[in-house]
């Protein structure tokens, strides 16, 4: 929902290459952000590690940087 509610408003003011390109990026990092939620306290866990406490900054810092990766790719992809 939140690939379409973006994309309209960047269709019409920056085309459509563009509009593609956020709500590729927004459906992406959406689907990456949840499996790497759920794997990693699983993964935490066995190790032996509280997954309270080391899930949280190990998925947002792993999510961000992955995000901005994921959005350069699509982006030359569809851009260049």
């Amino acid at each position: 929902m939140l690939a379409v509610i973006s994309f309209l408003p960047v269709w019409l003011f920056a085309g459509d290459r563009i509009a593609a390109v956020v709500a590729l990026t927004l459906v992406s990092i959406c689907g990456w952000a949840s499996a790497v939620g759920a794997i990693v306290p699983l993964a935490a866990r066995r190790l032996g590690i509280d997954p309270a406490v080391a899930s949280a900054p190990f998925i947002t810092t792993l999510i961000d940087a992955t995000g901005l990766i994921f959005y350069f790719l699509i982006a030359r992809v569809f851009l260049f």
